[in-house]
């Protein structure tokens, strides 16, 4: 994913939310999101040159997502692939604060990245570009190509557009996050970062949605969880044009993530 925006304890029916978007090149071959065979109940993407995923679930309600630090100069071709990360907490039975500090205590062999891992109401962050493992409180948080809560443009535009919906409490309309996803106006040339590729692709890359040649948004996907125990995971995706494609929906038991003394609840 380069783009992630989540709240997490944040509305009274939906304890945990994400919004998110995949960019790639168009040339990379993935799969969409389905069932793994080789491991149980996980639901995810599949990135068919590194063998990992950007983003999945589980059955048993545990998610996992990934972006890219970006940094141009560090980037090493030889390094094993981030996605493999993603796989392995989902696989996994660990705790998320857990996992995460035994993540950082091993040698930093990858690329820049951020991990955000989930699962019984508990949500934790780690990368290995500067930031130490730690549980992420309530609130509503949003991750591009930096740390965690990095102030870029993008970032503070979703964060501010999922704060607004979940401080409504009421039921959470799919499209309304699908349609935070689907910005594609690029930033102010002022308020642009400075990573290291050139002016004109930071511009291009700004954008919440992009749309460059060859290089864009492929997927959107949401997971909404309600306080019942009970999550919906959706993924729209987009062909090299950056078209519509269809959208996957998935509807699950979360029951890590159901509200004391709750019974029922909607979705939406």
């Amino acid at each position: 994913m380069c783009l992630v925006v989540l709240g997490l304890h944040a509305h009274p029916l939906y304890p945990f939310v994400v919004a998110a978007n995949r960019d790639e090149f168009v040339a990379r071959p993935s799969e969409p999101v389905g069932t793994w065979r080789e491991h149980d109940g996980l639901l995810a993407g599949r990135d068919l040159v590194g063998g990992g995923t950007w983003m999945g679930v589980t059955r048993s309600g545990r998610f996992a997502a990934l972006t890219n630090v970006r940094d141009p100069r560090a980037f090493d071709p030889a390094a094993p692939t981030r996605g493999e990360l993603v796989v392995r907490f989902l696989a996994g039975t660990d705790d998320p604060v857990g996992h995460v500090k035994t993540l950082a205590a091993e040698p930093n062999r990858r690329n820049g990245f951020n991990l955000l891992v989930a699962g019984n109401r508990r949500l934790a962050w780690f990368s290995n570009a500067g930031g130490e493992p730690r549980e992420v409180g309530d609130g509503v948080h949003a991750v591009s190509n930096a740390l965690l809560d990095t102030p870029w443009p993008k970032v503070r535009r979703s964060a501010a557009g999922l704060d607004g919906i979940l401080k409504r409490h009421d039921q959470i309309d799919p499209e309304e996050l699908f349609a935070l996803l689907a910005d594609r106006a690029p930033s102010p040339d002022e308020e642009l970062p400075e990573t290291g590729v050139g002016f004109a692709a930071e511009r291009l890359l700004s954008a919440s949605f992009i749309a460059a040649p060859g290089y864009g948004t492929r997927g959107s996907t949401l997971l909404i969880v309600s306080s019942a125990g009970r999550a919906t995971f959706l993924e729209r995706g987009f062909d090299e044009g950056f078209r519509e494609t269809g959208t996957a929906r998935f509807e699950l038991e979360f029951p890590g993530w159901k509200s004391p003394g709750q019974v029922s609840g909607p979705i939406f």
